[in-house]
């Protein structure tokens, strides 16, 4: 889909697929194309799925990889720490600026699933520690 579009590759850095097989299909050091106005300073993950039989926005997720992002998302988080955990409806603007996204407002329906409350327990906020880890990584090997 993405090549289709004119990207050079996919624009997520993770694919989990149903089995739980976790894939690197673009370095965390390259800037992705996975959510507008948001591609740098963050991580894309996405998962095999998400539509139902008629086509769907549906939570279509395997446990198996309900467990792979888990533990995706929680060694991610070791090495920056303090991530904020979302998915693309969270990134969505406040189109009636009541400081809240609602359902109404989403741009995408993905992930399907409230990120933002499902891995809670991992999330803290940006920091200035984790978008140094970031610029180092994309310095590093060279990410653009």
């Amino acid at each position: 889909m993405h090549r289709r579009r004119g990207f050079n590759g996919t624009g997520y850095h993770y694919y989990i697929r149903k089995d739980g097989t976790v894939h690197l299909t673009r370095p965390v050091e390259r800037i992705g194309a996975h959510v507008k106005s948001f591609n740098e300073g963050s991580i894309g993950i996405c998962y095999e799925g998400g539509l139902d039989c008629r086509g769907r926005p549906a939570d279509t997720r395997t446990p198996e990889q309900r467990a792979a992002l888990r533990l995706l998302i929680h060694q991610l988080l070791e090495v920056f720490p303090g991530c904020r955990v979302c998915g693309h409806r969270d990134l969505s603007p406040d189109r009636n600026g009541n400081g809240e996204i609602e359902p109404e407002e989403w741009m995408k329906a993905c992930p399907c699933f409230d990120a933002e409350q499902e891995f809670k327990e991992f999330a803290a906020g940006d920091t200035e520690e984790t978008q140094s880890k970031l610029n180092y990584l994309k310095n590093e090997k060279g990410g653009k």
